[in-house]
């Protein structure tokens, strides 16, 4: 069974051009989102930019996005988000913008309208947390940051 929601979209005064998020095949889980930049940012190798989007957000509760970096962008020219993946709270409602950072050795554009990441949607179960004063016992236990091999 698929799960359905509804999310509002709105475009932000100036970036009307700007396109909106879209999925780039039927089956794709992400939605590019494309740079409202109002011209061209050039990151040189290390640096790092709030990238905006000229969009933003409702969800419904139990509802995040989640912001990814771009397969190809981080392949063909090292550039990836930090803080991936960033998430999108469900009562946010400012302008989405994309922490990009250049990894590669060479400086690389962004361009209005080019595709700078991807935002995926999921659900956030409702969750309690109930504090006890011993955790039960597993086989792999406290093992952690690589215990099993490499």
């Amino acid at each position: 069974m698929i799960l359905s929601y509804y999310v509002q979209i709105n475009k932000l005064a100036g970036t009307e051009d700007v396109q909106l998020p879209r999925k780039m095949s039927e089956q794709a889980s992400g939605y590019d989102l494309y740079a409202a930049v109002e011209s061209d940012v050039v990151l040189s190798p290390g640096a790092r930019a709030l990238i905006p989007t000229g969009i933003s957000l409702a969800m419904p509760d139990g509802l995040e996005a989640q912001i990814r970096p771009r397969s190809g962008l981080a392949l063909k020219h090292g550039i990836t988000c930090l803080n991936t993946p960033g998430t999108i709270d469900a009562d946010y409602r400012g302008e989405i913008k994309v922490l990009l950072i250049n990894l590669g050795e060479e400086p690389f554009a962004i361009a209005r309208n080019e595709r700078i990441a991807q935002m995926v949607f999921q659900a956030v179960p409702a969750v309690t947390l109930v504090e006890v004063e011993q955790l039960s016992d597993t086989e792999r236990g406290a093992g952690g940051f690589g215990h099993t091999g490499k």
